[in-house]
């Protein structure tokens, strides 16, 4: 019996880690568009030639705070977008990387959004004090932003991290905790690219 009971333990040992080195699922409920389909990430990364990117990606709501988050507002800079919950392992393991890419890439255009389908007002405050996030988290209690996520790229994780080039295209995704050398990588050469001019519009005859 006590053999037993120490394989048990073990087992969830083992799992518990496993979890927190990759990323954490939230239990799927009816109707819950956000959450259908979620499970644990394991960093895999992949990234975008300019010609095979998808989007752009409209993306907007209500952050903690009040205010109003919207991805076109950012034209023609870099966004880094997080999927996150305060009871996650990997989203409180990857934070302080995502908030030292937040400061150190500010000057140069680029803006961290997180978004958070989970976690009430107070709850969510708490984890960005404690954590010292600088950038908002819309709060997508209907799940509406993930959703416009889902449309152009899959969100298989929690967290998932994706980068939109300056054109609002899908260039990478990490679903998984964020190894913080792979994002500057990713962030430092769509900062490097240039804004793709839209196409002329045809003369009328």
């Amino acid at each position: 019996m006590q053999v037993r009971s120490a394989a048990v333990l073990v087992t969830g040992l083992l799992a518990a880690g496993a979890m927190l080195l990759t990323g954490c699922s939230q239990p799927a409920t009816s109707g819950d568009v956000a959450q259908q389909g979620y499970q644990s990430g394991d960093g895999s990364t992949r990234t975008w030639a300019a010609a095979d990117r998808q989007g752009p990606v409209t993306l907007s709501g209500t952050d903690y705070e009040g205010a109003t988050q919207d991805v076109t507002d950012w034209a023609g800079d870099v966004v880094v977008l997080n999927t996150w919950y305060a009871n996650c392992p990997p989203c409180r393991a990857e934070a302080p990387d995502l908030a030292a890419i937040a400061d150190d890439y500010a000057d140069q255009g680029v803006h961290v959004l997180g978004i958070n389908h989970t976690d009430a007002a107070g709850t969510a405050q708490a984890f960005q004090t404690n954590h010292g996030v600088p950038y908002p988290s819309i709060h997508d209690e209907d799940g509406s932003a993930v959703a416009a996520l889902e449309g152009v790229v899959p969100v298989n994780a929690v967290p998932t991290t994706i980068v939109l080039d300056r054109n609002g295209m899908v260039a990478g995704r990490i679903l998984g905790v964020v190894d913080p050398s792979t994002l500057r990588s990713m962030v430092d050469e769509l900062v490097a690219e240039p804004v793709h001019a839209e196409p002329a519009a045809t003369p009328s005859t």
